[in-house]
């Protein structure tokens, strides 16, 4: 099986994900904002997922793991200017490249499980895939609860831009260990 380094990574992405969204809305709450402008922030990642993903589509039979890095590079910088944000223009901002960088993640995590298993036998391996980044975000939102508990809701944003970085180092030391296996 070619992919625990896709389901250690994207577990890991999913656990960093899991952690900030659901106290995300608190973040914006003790910016000032109303749940109106929550609603509007999400429309726009949203939005700008679509609209990256017809980019993306494009491209990602060329890179589709050099794209999985760099999404979560790219959440990994919004997670550490999110302590930093003190106008709601701003969160628009990191909405957008939050949503390219969703684009990305979900699908070259496609491309790449589509990648490494063959038809008729994809339900194991893909099992096993939704079964760890499953877990990990479950766990998720009990860490990211106590980070606050314990810390403050900046820590879980730095806590959160960690574990993306952690991902991204994962998918990239594949990329050059099968660059490498390539040239040899």
């Amino acid at each position: 099986m070619p992919v625990p380094w896709l389901i250690r990574s994207q577990s890991i992405f999913t656990l960093s994900a899991g952690m900030i969204y659901p106290y995300y809305l608190l973040f914006l709450k003790n910016l000032g904002n109303s749940y109106s402008k929550y609603g509007l922030a999400f429309a726009v990642f949203t939005i700008s997922s679509a609209i990256m993903s017809q980019w993306i589509g494009r491209r990602l039979d060329q890179g589709s793991q050099q794209l999985l890095a760099l999404s979560s590079l790219g959440m990994m910088a919004a997670m550490l200017a999110f302590p930093l944000v003190a106008s709601y223009g701003w969160v628009l901002l990191l909405q957008i490249v939050m949503g390219a960088c969703n684009a990305m993640q979900k699908m070259s995590e496609r491309q790449l499980l589509a990648d490494f298993t063959e038809r008729g036998a994809r339900g194991e391996l893909i099992g096993s895939y939704h079964f760890w980044t499953s877990v990990a975000s479950g766990f998720a939102v009990l860490i990211g609860g106590y980070v606050i508990d314990w810390l403050t809701i900046h820590a879980l944003f730095y806590a959160s831009a960690l574990l993306y970085g952690i991902s991204a180092w994962v998918v990239w030391r594949q990329c050059l260990h099968r660059n490498n296996s390539i040239q040899a």
